[in-house]
């Protein structure tokens, strides 16, 4: 199986940043995709953004101009830079990877954005 681990969350003004790291480890050969997920209470979990093997990126509407996927393959890690943070991107961040035919998640780590 894959553990991931999220770091990098934490309580940020409005207009500020965060950048959230996830660090993959286990049997981590052939993951298909990585990405980030998020869910603020009484809502379902959205992804926000999403890269895949070769290269190829992918955000929610919400967060275009404002995030940036990125990876790095010899460390097995993902990154999430967050700009211009709003309170509605108030949620737990997951970060998620496609493996074969699986998913796995990290345990979450909070975002809070203070107006």
């Amino acid at each position: 199986q894959v553990q991931l681990a999220e770091s990098g969350g934490g309580l940020v003004q409005a207009g500020g940043s965060l950048r959230l790291s996830c660090a993959a480890s286990g049997s981590i050969f052939s993951i298909n995709a990585m990405g980030w997920y998020r869910q603020a209470p009484g809502k379902q979990r959205e992804l926000v953004a999403s890269i895949i093997a070769g290269g190829s990126t992918d955000y929610a509407d919400s967060v275009k101009g404002r995030f940036t996927i990125s990876r790095d393959n010899a460390k097995n890690m993902v990154y999430l830079q967050m700009n211009s943070l709003k309170p509605e991107d108030t949620a737990v961040y997951y970060c998620n990877v496609k493996r074969w035919r699986y998913d796995y998640w990290g345990q979450g780590t909070q975002v809070t954005v203070s107006s």
